[in-house]
């Protein structure tokens, strides 16, 4: 209030700016189609990482060659992946998706592997000399364990993936959160900026909340 300056509006003037976005349509829009992109992207890559990381958990060989691999993916930057995708399949909705894609599978594989490589072997030797089949053992024993690994991953990822997002629809895309804070940065139209940003986190801890923490509790009720 003392500064009285544009680069830090006030936050009743961010609330107006919110509630105008959303009588116009365009909050809405945008943020669903960036919400879209997400969740598309986070259906792919979480399933992927979880068999890729399952796999290379219990199979030491496979573990050894693809490490380096998972070394070099996961500390090539963000930014590199997400131009040479625009380059290679062009300013196309499957390439921004793909890029998403490429920047978070290696941290979903990689938490899953360690969860893998944790596992209790007596239980898995239990399910053996049971004769369990491969499923059983999958939902009976493996799944239990991983779990805790897979929220880890599931929650990383949420917040990873719609970073990333925001740079491959600033760079790429036509529509979206990140192509809307571009516009306002060009506009140093600070309270834009801020109107969406709150509105972005709102539902990704709304998110949280509603359907993560409720899963993380049921999941765990099986511990003593």
């Amino acid at each position: 209030m003392l500064l009285s300056s544009t680069s830090l509006p006030l936050p009743a003037t961010v609330a107006g700016v919110f509630w105008q976005a959303c009588l116009t349509g365009q909050l809405p829009y945008h943020l669903g189609i960036t919400l879209l992109r997400l969740i598309a992207s986070f259906a792919i890559a979480m399933p992927l990482g979880c068999a890729i990381g399952i796999l290379l958990g219990r199979n030491k060989k496979l573990d050894a060659f693809f490490d380096n691999w998972l070394i070099l993916f996961l500390n090539v930057p963000a930014l590199v992946t997400i131009i040479l995708c625009y380059v290679w399949f062009g300013l196309i909705e499957a390439a921004a998706i793909f890029a998403v894609v490429a920047n978070k599978l290696p941290n979903v594989i990689i938490t899953i592997r360690e969860g893998s490589r944790a596992l209790d072997q007596d239980l898995l030797d239990m399910a053996r000399s049971y004769h369990f089949s491969k499923r059983k053992t999958l939902v009976h024993v493996i799944w239990p364990q991983l779990y805790p690994f897979v929220m880890a991953a599931t929650r990383s990822g949420l917040a990873l993936i719609w970073k990333i997002i925001l740079v491959v629809e600033l760079l790429g895309r036509s529509n979206g959160m990140g192509y809307q804070l571009h516009l306002f940065f060009q506009l140093f139209d600070v309270a834009s900026i801020l109107a969406y940003t709150i509105a972005f986190v709102a539902i990704i801890q709304l998110l949280e909340m509603a359907l993560l923490k409720p899963l993380d509790i049921q999941a765990r009720r099986w511990r003593r």
